[in-house]
């Protein structure tokens, strides 16, 4: 009887299961692994945003933390990510660098977890979850291994996937509503991804279950008119001024190298991936036909605009994502049917061979796993991720915030470390780096190449705080701290 269960659990997913999260997981903490403080310029934002939430103690003031004026592009769209993060960081009193440093793992292992539960209903649970691990992180696209919005949203796109194909009536359409709501709350173009991965599934049901399809329509758009009647302002932003993006051709973000991200993701997977689609088609359904063509509707609003130019910008910077995900689910079909290759009968008559050795599936499965880790593992270590500050910096910016009393509001220091100063000192800067060098900003480099001797700049602009790793030489500024300079004249 023991034997029994012993086989059992051995012929089963659990043990695929625990290798496939473990990998998840070191793939996403990659970015993370020997550096202390959030990654990315995003994650400082994030972690901005949230620290001003809580300060304000409340969701909907949408201060700016770094100018400390009106709100932002990231708090306008991503606030649900700002409060959710808030509120998890008061509940459970984690420390925000161990929040940046491990969560972004433990979020994708569940979503790897959430891409085995919706194709095992289909029968290759655990193949599609293991190339979902293979989704890359980046600079340009983001990816898993960032706590940002768009790896986060991730998940819900598979939860909604699977509600919306295996689940029906009013749980359905509640769960969904739910998902969209949240999903447009912290990151509105994931939401509209979702919307674009749907439309295929919805069309199909409409002759044979309208009112499944009709049900699913009114449960994803529904959280749309709700976000747009609390925040008007996202109307303009999100809707009209991406219609009028569609008429007008767009240059493609230097960022974002697609023939690079394509060789990170892997060539292998690729391939099965195509094989997958096949396969899919081959089996039929609703929920194959509709999740084939929403990879082929997103593939093909991508393609016109790497292209030629024209499509939503949003949906083009984080659009690879979603594809890549689809991608997996579907490549898990195409690793499934290598799995159960087996030798023509006329062969293995002919050579006689043993039955056992007629599933060539069985040494062709592990071998490709093995070629595709053995190429992912290395490519992705040796992805260069940018440090936005160092552990002098770090130290310097706590220092400030311990003993630097609240009339000390505005600092002036290298913009490329705005963001980061903002989140741990909680104060305002002049300007900070955020997607490319401003006018404001060259201000800010000329200041502080020029020994910081403009005391009328810093006047004007309610500047007390110096940071500069280089020499101020002004006789109005007092040296508090190393590096750390102040002009009393200009406190609040």
């Amino acid at each position: 009887m023991k034997m029994d269960k012993v086989k059992l659990i051995a012929t089963s997913d659990y043990l695929k299961l625990v290798f496939i999260l473990t990998l998840a997981f070191y793939l996403a903490f990659i970015p993370h692994q020997s550096y202390p403080y959030p990654v990315h310029l995003d994650e400082w934002i994030h972690m901005a945003c949230s620290e001003e939430i809580i300060k304000e103690g409340s969701a909907f003031g949408l201060t700016d933390p770094f100018s400390g004026g009106g709100s932002n592009f990231n708090q306008l769209f991503e606030f649900g990510f700002h409060v959710f993060w808030a509120v998890f960081y008061m509940i459970s009193g984690i420390a925000w660098f161990d929040i940046f440093k491990y969560f972004p793992s433990i979020i994708f292992i569940v979503t790897v977890l959430s891409v085995y539960v919706l194709a095992q209903r289909q029968g290759f649970g655990w193949e599609a979850a293991i190339i979902a691990c293979l989704i890359p992180t980046t600079l340009g696209i983001l990816g898993p291994g960032f706590l940002v919005p768009v790896a986060m949203g991730l998940l819900f796109i598979s939860l909604s996937l699977f509600v919306a194909f295996n689940i029906k009536g009013w749980l359905s359409y509640v769960l969904l509503f739910i998902f969209s709501l949240f999903l447009f709350s912290i990151h509105a173009v994931t939401a509209i991804g979702l919307i674009i991965i749907l439309i295929p599934y919805l069309l199909l049901g409409l002759k044979k279950d309208t009112k499944h399809s009709l049900g699913i329509t009114l449960s994803v758009f529904a959280p749309f008119a709700i976000i747009i009647i609390l925040f008007p302002g996202i109307w303009d932003a999100l809707v009209l001024r991406q219609v009028e993006s569609l008429m007008e051709t767009s240059s493609i973000s230097p960022f974002i190298d697609v023939p690079h991200i394509i060789t990170i993701f892997g060539y292998i997977p690729i391939s099965l991936g195509l094989l997958g689609i096949f396969i899919m088609l081959k089996r039929g359904g609703d929920s194959n036909y509709g999740l084939v063509l929403g990879l082929l509707v997103l593939l093909i609003i991508l393609y016109s605009f790497f292209t030629f130019g024209y499509g939503i910008n949003l949906l083009y910077y984080r659009g690879l994502i979603y594809l890549m995900l689809l991608l997996s689910i579907v490549a898990g079909a195409g690793l499934m049917s290598v799995k159960n290759a087996k030798l023509p009968t006329l062969l293995i008559n002919k050579f006689k061979i043993p039955h056992f050795g007629s599933s060539v599936g069985y040494i062709l499965c592990p071998i490709l796993i093995f070629l595709i880790l053995y190429a992912a593992i290395p490519v992705r270590q040796n992805i260069l991720y940018y440090h936005m500050i160092d552990e002098p910096d770090f130290k310097a910016f706590t220092w400030i915030r311990d003993n630097l009393d609240s009339s000390y509001k505005k600092a002036i220091l290298d913009p490329w470390k705005g963001a980061a100063f903002t989140a741990i000192t909680g104060r305002n800067v002049y300007t900070l780096i955020r997607v490319c060098i401003l006018p404001i900003d060259e201000k800010a480099y000329s200041f502080l190449r020029d020994g910081c001797k403009d005391t009328s700049f810093l006047e004007n602009n309610g500047i007390s705080i110096i940071y500069t790793r280089d020499e101020c030489d002004n006789p109005e500024l007092v040296e508090v701290k190393d590096n750390i300079y102040l002009l009393e004249e200009a406190r609040e």
